[in-house]
């Protein structure tokens, strides 16, 4: 017969249920003492003290593996629920007391990488109770993760059309054509587009941002795009092209260092650089946490100040 409410709560302790959540998101005893500070048989210790007080297996091993059990699962909704209960309450406490406080989860396209520390150091300054979690990811990820609504709010260009999504611009993104130092078509007087699409394109994969915006331009201008070679990473591409691999379309702040040593060369080509927007993004639906929207109104109230940083950084 089930436990009354009263007798189990009894039973069960917070860091049971913290050391549970540990195993349960690590799939590992091991790193979820690692996590802990614990040794591998406190958190063994930890689990079995909580299967005993629900009289029902949480994990299981099929050969080496460690899965969690049907129990396991509906122990870790419950789990998810009361922490998420309390980061809640600690936010609401926060905001009483007129303090921004809590959690705040991240998710920036890869190439915004350059730029999503620089937002950063001053919010964290004038918020220094808020905790930030950025996960970096290419487009197709990001769209993924903003269908999925887990995150709060997602750093990226080319916003989707056609979507219940919130948008704020706050910076462009300069997209600029680039050849390695010495590269023929540094000595020609003039380069057409077609001329440098067809020099050995490095591109990124398709779906990525820089990538669909070089698609959006060529396909404007009725030029087909024709890669030798597609790369996962901005980084990936950029070295390719120092290599002397071939030419590519870069965002201008990824490579800021090699345009002022003159190892990248940027190319005059009329319709470039091309421009785009970085934007920060959520679900319209989604309610903001108060870090979530002290976020928000610091980028909204700063665009100015974040257009003359990135603007001496490029040397404007």
């Amino acid at each position: 017969m089930p436990l009354s409410i009263q007798k189990l709560a009894n039973r069960l302790t917070f860091r049971q249920l913290q050391v549970f959540k540990a195993v349960y998101d690590l799939k590992s005893y091991s790193k979820a003492g690692d996590l802990l500070g614990l040794t591998q048989p406190a958190v063994s210790s930890q689990v079995r003290h909580l299967e005993q007080a629900l009289g029902m297996p949480m994990f299981e091993y099929v050969g080496r593996k460690l899965y969690c059990t049907a129990a396991g699962e509906e122990m870790a909704a419950c789990v998810r629920a009361v922490f998420g209960e309390l980061a809640s309450m600690q936010n609401r406490l926060a905001a009483l007391e007129g303090r921004v406080a809590g959690d705040l989860r991240l998710v920036a396209v890869s190439t915004a990488q350059y730029v999503v520390p620089y937002l950063l150091g001053p919010f964290l300054q004038r918020n220094p109770q808020v905790n930030i979690s950025v996960a970096v990811v290419n487009r197709a990820t990001a769209l993924e993760r903003l269908n999925d609504n887990n995150d709060d709010l997602v750093i990226m260009g080319m916003v989707p059309q056609g979507r219940p999504l919130t948008s704020l611009p706050f910076l462009d993104n300069e997209l600029v054509p680039v050849a390695v130092a010495g590269h023929p078509l540094l000595g020609q007087k003039t380069v057409t587009a077609e001329e440098f699409l067809n020099s050995k394109l490095l591109t990124r994969e398709p779906g990525s941002g820089s990538r669909l915006a070089l698609e959006v331009y060529c396909q404007q201008h009725h030029l087909k795009i024709n890669p030798i070679m597609e790369l996962g990473s901005n980084d990936a591409v950029k070295h390719a092209v120092l290599a002397g691999l071939g030419i590519a379309v870069l965002p201008k702040l990824s490579i800021l260092s090699e345009l002022a040593l003159g190892s990248l060369v940027g190319l005059d080509i009329a319709g470039f650089p091309l421009r785009r927007s970085w934007c920060v993004v959520h679900p319209q639906g989604r309610y903001p946490t108060p870090a979530m929207k002290a976020f928000v109104d610091y980028v909204q109230e700063n665009i100015a100040q974040f257009e003359q940083l990135f603007g001496r950084l490029a040397g404007k």
